[in-house]
């Protein structure tokens, strides 16, 4: 009885202490406990294994080319070829572990690209849900920013910068009056379905076309114009801003939400 009464007591105390750690990373990775069956790995012992395991960026090619693990094959997510791109790797590379990354601890991708593996029966996929940014400021020589290693964790973008350079819809078509502006419409032509938010007046062009995005800086910093630009989401326009910072561009501004945005104030609106 007395050892039954221990073993409670025991259990009950192990409990208790485990739940400000607990409640710590609930705190830290908040998207954990929405997919409690993805295995995750943490980044000192991924950095340490991290010439067993086959690392893979599951963004978008863009963001991949911007900051990237070094080493890390790219398979977005978004891909129509995720599963068999990542079966191939598991028939290549039978017995080691697959370690998937995306931005960070709010970002699902890692978590939806691990859970997708595990549906389709990919085996032996782990993500690591600390993602790329905070991968590069723990190991600055384990990671390329624009071509350049390592990377100064002085040139990632924080997020509070990032906040300043958004406009919401409003303020943004408030701007557009002016006579010294551009506007850039950079969503790729799937996302943009033919619709213009601004006919006539912006100018379209992919983030990835770096010719006819210089060609549009280059005008707009020899008529000391501001760069109004927007996206589908509000979201890749955060990796333009490396592009851009990196071209000594100061006076541009995005569209907080992108045109999902726009849309969402019309229906609101009408």
């Amino acid at each position: 009885m007395k050892k039954s009464k221990l073993l409670t007591l025991f259990l009950f105390i192990s409990f208790v202490i485990s739940l400000p750690i607990q409640a710590k990373e609930a705190d830290e990775f908040p998207i954990r406990k929405l997919y409690p069956a993805v295995p995750t790995i943490e980044s000192e012992e991924l950095h340490k294994r991290k010439n067993n395991v086959i690392i893979v960026d599951v963004r978008s090619g863009y963001e991949y080319q911007t900051l990237r693990m070094i080493g890390a094959l790219n398979i977005p997510l978004a891909s129509p070829n995720f599963i068999k791109e990542m079966t191939k790797i598991r028939k290549t590379h039978p017995n080691k572990e697959i370690v998937v990354y995306c931005n960070g601890r709010t970002c699902k991708k890692s978590y939806k690209a691990t859970q997708k593996c595990r549906d389709h029966n990919v085996n032996n996929v782990t993500a690591f849900d600390l993602g790329i940014f905070d991968w590069a400021r723990q190991y600055p020589d384990q990671a390329i920013l624009l071509g350049e290693t390592p990377v100064n964790p002085n040139k990632l973008i924080a997020k509070s910068a990032f906040k300043k350079k958004l406009l919401t819809p409003k303020k943004f078509e408030d701007l557009m009056v002016q006579k010294d502006i551009i506007v850039l419409d950079i969503r790729d032509r799937f996302q943009r379905e033919a619709i213009s938010l601004y006919p006539g007046v912006e100018k379209r062009v992919y983030i990835d076309d770096h010719i006819k995005l210089d060609h549009f800086i280059d005008q707009a910093t020899r008529e000391n114009k501001t760069l109004l630009i927007y996206d589908a989401a509000g979201k890749q326009v955060r990796w333009l801003m490396y592009y851009l910072e990196k071209k000594g561009v100061k006076n541009y501004a995005f569209m907080k939400g992108g045109a999902h945005a726009y849309f969402a104030g019309l229906r609101k609106q009408f």
